[in-house]
């Protein structure tokens, strides 16, 4: 398949290694992704300042990747929503969306809807499929105990994004177990990480993340999975701060499911970003996965 691939602006700024570790597990599985220079902020930050000016940011995407007869993969939960909320605003109101084409008309663009925001779970899931991972893989993480955390605006509102089947969701925990790892039940597992409220309330931001760091490893995880770059900065950063000034203990990896995913298919560990921040976990639970020959001659003797 051949999609547009969205650069978030956090994970080009703060978190590379999304960007990196996504990029090449895009390439192993040979889903061809194009960048589209044109492409501006999705307008979440407009959102509630400035609507107009936020769906006409969002309906520029749109259009360019429209433009190029292509959908759009983001890795971004937030921009993932914010195109996914444009999308369906203008596909509802036809004088919301020709007052925007009117707008996007000055730079050659129009859109009318036949290109679509996709979350990169969503391709992996939809459209690559979940045997077809399977069949590529490498490695496995042979039982490691994984706490998937979706994220606010990954499934809610869940008519709006469209992301799963129904309420509660489940591709991502089928991508996770995937990987041989068993995606564990916790309480809490949809509540927000507490990244909205950085910088504006940073007590009640580090109470919602510990909440949640001790409801994880309270329900026996041996690591976090995501696939928000806000998230992840809260569930590494922000964790190491209440370490730090809290008697919080014991700690709780997060890694990147691209990443996980990348190990799985035999990607080395500077390829995807990891470095030396693969936690021990991961490390203990990685196995080759034996030649399909292996086995039968195991069945023969």
């Amino acid at each position: 398949m051949k999609i547009a691939i969205f650069r978030c602006c956090m994970t080009s700024m703060g978190l590379s290694q999304y960007e990196t570790s996504s990029n090449v597990v895009l390439r192993e599985l040979g889903i061809e992704f194009v960048d589209i220079d044109d492409f501006n902020c999705c307008g979440y930050p407009l959102r509630n300042v400035n609507l107009r000016a936020y769906l006409l940011s969002s309906a520029r995407n749109l259009a360019l990747a429209e433009q190029a007869g292509l959908d759009i993969l983001t890795v971004c939960n937030c921009c993932y929503g914010s195109l996914k909320h444009a999308e369906h605003v203008l596909k509802q109101s036809s004088s919301t969306m020709d007052e925007i084409n009117a707008s996007l008309k000055s730079q050659g663009l129009r859109y009318s809807g036949t290109a679509s925001p996709k979350h990169l779970l969503g391709v992996l899931h939809d459209d690559f499929g979940v045997e077809t991972i399977r069949k590529r893989l490498k490695k496995t993480l042979d039982g490691l105990r994984i706490a998937t955390h979706y994220g606010c605006h990954l499934i809610r509102p869940k008519e709006v994004v469209g992301f799963d089947y129904g309420y509660p969701p489940v591709k991502f925990d089928i991508l996770v177990e995937a990987l041989g790892a068993v995606s564990v039940p916790w309480v809490g597992k949809y509540d927000c990480c507490g990244s909205p409220l950085l910088g504006v309330n940073d007590e009640l931001s580090m109470d919602l993340t510990g909440k949640k760091l001790a409801n994880a490893h309270q329900g026996g995880a041996e690591c976090l999975t995501v696939t928000c770059p806000f998230c992840q900065m809260q569930f590494s950063k922000i964790q190491k701060r209440i370490i730090e000034t809290r008697d919080f203990n014991p700690a709780v990896p997060c890694v990147l499911y691209p990443q996980l995913l990348g190990l799985c298919l035999g990607i080395d560990r500077e390829g995807l970003g990891l470095q030396d921040e693969l936690p021990e976990a991961v490390r203990t639970h990685l196995r080759d996965i034996e030649p399909e020959a292996s086995h039968a001659d195991a069945k023969a003797a």
